[in-house]
């Protein structure tokens, strides 16, 4: 890369809450207002950066940035942006050699969102529909009583999930990628320098962290649902799922509000169980995993000419960068 590790081209305050990612395997893909970069590390001990300029559709269609509505379509383009990500890390995580990434076929595509649908059909039946089949069995009849109860079985299937998925050998090492993730995002938040020694330090946990963004959905459900009173019957409970948009929506604007306000004394009490959750969705990374988030985040942080279109590269240890393919 041209800039130096140290390099930070933008002061942190003017990209407040500008600059997020996740964690994806072997490696962490981090996203600016104006880039997308997947640093992942591949068999051999390298780190392959893939760099792709990006324009939110909120830049291209002004009118759609309003609060509620907004939270929902960044959903959606996260998600598609998360994937495509997360299917660069898988091809780079097991190649024996240097690889640039083929374009994927019609098929792959089909795949890749039919296993959405699926994993979204079976979130929805596990977290929404399920709990509320339990608190009917449960005899539960007051309408208030109804909603809270099944907001506290959603609450409880979701921690218990996390919990479960974290004991397999694979997710963990996933969940200390993403707190490389967070903690490079803190060095950077506090001006520091974007080294492994100056991030060391940094926590694992961040107010703006998707499993926070969770939380705040099961919690805003819980008083969504509560207006709507108890289902009597099977359509009523499939309509809970179009109030779904509207509960990611507010999600949205609790996570951008807790992360602007972190240290009010106000918001640290709302902060504070997604935190908690996080001590499961993250872990201590080690020092070569913090590498491939610093890489990821120097990546979408340094300037690119007008023309930018993509760039693959290997950053090495002392952070010069190997090419692979520019466009």
């Amino acid at each position: 890369m041209s800039d130096s590790p140290e390099t930070k081209s933008e002061d942190p305050r003017e990209l407040d809450l500008a600059v997020g990612g996740q964690a994806v395997i072997e490696g962490v893909m981090m996203r600016s207002p104006n880039a997308i970069a997947t640093a992942v590390r591949t068999p051999d001990g390298r780190i392959v950066v893939r760099k792709k300029p990006f324009r939110s559709i909120f830049k291209r269609l002004r009118f759609l940035n309003v609060p509620v509505l907004r939270g929902g379509i960044h959903l959606i383009e996260s998600m598609g942006i998360g994937i495509e990500s997360l299917m660069f890390s898988a091809d780079q995580a097991v190649a024996e050699d240097r690889i640039v990434e083929e374009k994927k076929s019609l098929w792959d595509h089909v795949m890749m969102w039919g296993t959405i649908v699926v994993a979204f059909a079976l979130s929805m039946g596990l977290f929404f529909y399920l709990p509320l089949l339990i608190t009917e069995w449960m005899g539960v009849e007051h309408s208030v009583w109804f909603n809270l109860v099944d907001g506290v079985i959603r609450i409880v299937f979701f921690v218990a999930y996390l919990k479960l998925i974290s004991l397999m050998k694979d997710m963990n090492r996933v969940f200390q990628f993403h707190g490389a993730e967070h903690m490079s995002i803190h060095a950077f938040e506090n001006g520091k320098d974007l080294t492994v020694a100056e991030t060391r330090p940094f926590p694992t946990l961040h107010p703006r962290c998707g499993t926070s963004f969770l939380f705040f959905v099961m919690l805003i459900a819980l008083v969504v649902f509560s207006f709507l009173g108890k289902p009597e019957s099977v359509v009523d409970r499939f309509q809970r799922l179009a109030f779904i948009p509207v509960i990611g929506g507010l999600a949205y604007e609790a996570i951008k509000l807790s992360g602007k306000f972190k240290n009010s004394w106000g918001i640290k009490p709302l902060i504070w169980p997604g935190l908690m959750l996080q001590k499961i969705t993250t872990q201590p990374p080690e020092d070569d995993q913090l590498e491939v988030g610093l890489a990821a985040l120097r990546a979408v942080l340094s300037p690119e000419a007008d023309d930018f279109k993509e760039r693959t590269y290997y950053e090495m240890t002392d952070s010069s960068a190997e090419p692979i393919s520019e466009v």
